[in-house]
């Protein structure tokens, strides 16, 4: 078939009458589809369930060194969770806190804790006049809500395929005191599934910061989450910093989330001596310790990093498949018209999905009223506005495959639909 842009007027009008004559079958099945977030699927989680057993029917409740995890203390952490993040993420044990379930969680005390009470010894952020945060784009909206909760203005850095803009990040962090942070999703990036080059990593730790807080917000969320059998590797951002002597600059966050169970797993924090010992002040007087009993619940059924390797290997055989299954839909459907493109990812939990220009909005209207919801068209900019109404982030891993299969069609059909529209307005 030919590409939508080489097709004539009429042309256009009968593939706009085929396409649309789909798209109203579509409709009338009563779809109710869900390609919204990106959720480990019900198989995923089962694949933790013997986890629940692990302290069944013990009566030794104690970590390494003695502490009864039923009780109050351990601030940062018991050992073996410790010694295991140690592991995945290549940083000393003493330089790790352990927190809840939700590394988000501990990005947001982060930034409350700065705003109210000021980062080593510096102005609170919310006695300044004004205070910015780069934001990587496409990028994590839930990463753009806390920026935006606080008040605090985000500019967007365009994101390539090696990162993002370098130059651009220099030139707004070394000129301009009032930038305080930068979000990062290094590894497998949300939602471009894109992994930082060595380049990038040592351009971070090489930055000379106007201001003494200034922070790069390092979310390792998916240092374990491969695809495929050739992962990417990520420059650890410590060994860069070292050479440097930047390592104040950095916070680096991870979390079993994807990994056992989201509702119940481990997030940690790793972070510079001067940080953590800041950090640590903070936090003891906000708890008196986190879970720790879920957290010896851990250390003993996964017992190392690797085998958190192996379990993930569980994980990719459930969700390489339903990648394969939309990459292959978009491949078939839409790659030979000219009117999308989209990332391959290596591992992660998204896809990046570029519509022409103006019509990703559409495509996200024509998608609800059949019956599939998509991530907010938007979210994956700062305040929700995508200058150029383009970006679409798909989450394969929620629905089982056949669903997904089902609502990978009605999209491919919408993103057909939205772009015959505009081309025949133009």
């Amino acid at each position: 078939m030919k590409k939508y842009q080489e097709m004539s007027q009429e042309e256009l009008r009968a593939e706009y009458n085929a396409v649309y004559a789909q798209y109203q079958k579509y409709c009338a099945q009563g779809l109710s589809l869900d390609m919204s977030r990106g959720k480990p699927s019900a198989a995923q989680l089962e694949l933790s369930m013997p986890m629940l057993d692990v302290l069944h029917g013990q009566h030794d409740m104690r970590a390494e060194g003695g502490v009864d995890v039923r009780n109050y203390g351990q601030l940062d952490g018991i050992p073996e969770v410790k010694r295991i993040f140690s592991e995945l993420l290549d940083v000393a044990p003493e330089n790790i806190m352990v927190g809840a379930n939700s590394s988000l969680n501990l990005m947001f005390d982060c930034v409350c804790w700065a705003e109210s009470l000021g980062i080593i010894g510096c102005t609170p952020w919310a006695k300044l006049d004004k205070v910015k945060f780069l934001c990587p784009v496409p990028g994590y909206d839930r990463h753009f809500a806390i920026t935006e909760l606080f008040g605090i203005e985000m500019i967007p850095i365009q994101m390539g395929s090696n990162g993002p803009d370098m130059e651009e990040v220099r030139r707004y962090v070394e000129n301009d005191p009032a930038v305080k942070g930068i979000w990062c999703v290094p590894k497998y990036s949300n939602p471009t599934g894109i992994t930082y080059s060595d380049d990038t990593v040592r351009a971070f730790a090489a930055l000379k910061p106007a201001a003494k807080d200034f922070r790069i917000y390092w979310d390792n969320a998916y240092c374990v989450h491969h695809l495929t059998d050739t992962p990417d590797v990520l420059l650890n951002i410590f060994d860069a910093c070292r050479e440097y002597k930047s390592e104040d600059m950095v916070y680096e966050f991870t979390s079993t989330s994807k990994i056992s169970f989201s509702g119940a797993g481990i997030a940690v924090i790793a972070a510079s001596d001067a940080n953590m010992a800041d950090l640590k002040k903070k936090r003891t007087i906000q708890t008196i310790g986190p879970n720790k009993v879920v957290q010896l619940m851990h250390a003993r059924y996964f017992h190392d990093a690797a085998g958190i390797a192996a379990h993930m290997e569980k994980h990719r055989a459930l969700l390489a498949p339903k990648f394969e299954a939309v990459l292959s839909a978009l491949d078939a459907e839409l790659a030979p018209l000219g009117i999308a493109s989209y990332s391959r990812p290596n591992g992660g939990y998204f896809i990046s999905f570029d519509t022409l220009s103006g019509c990703a909005s559409r495509v996200g209207e024509l998608c609800k009223k059949a019956g599939v919801v998509l991530t907010t068209v938007g979210a994956t900019f700062p305040y929700g506005k995508d200058p150029q109404d383009t970006n679409i982030r798909i989450a394969p891993s929620f629905p089982p495959i056949e669903e997904l299969r089902a609502a990978v069609a009605v999209f491919c059909t919408s993103v057909r639909l939205a772009s015959l529209e505009k081309l025949m307005a133009a």
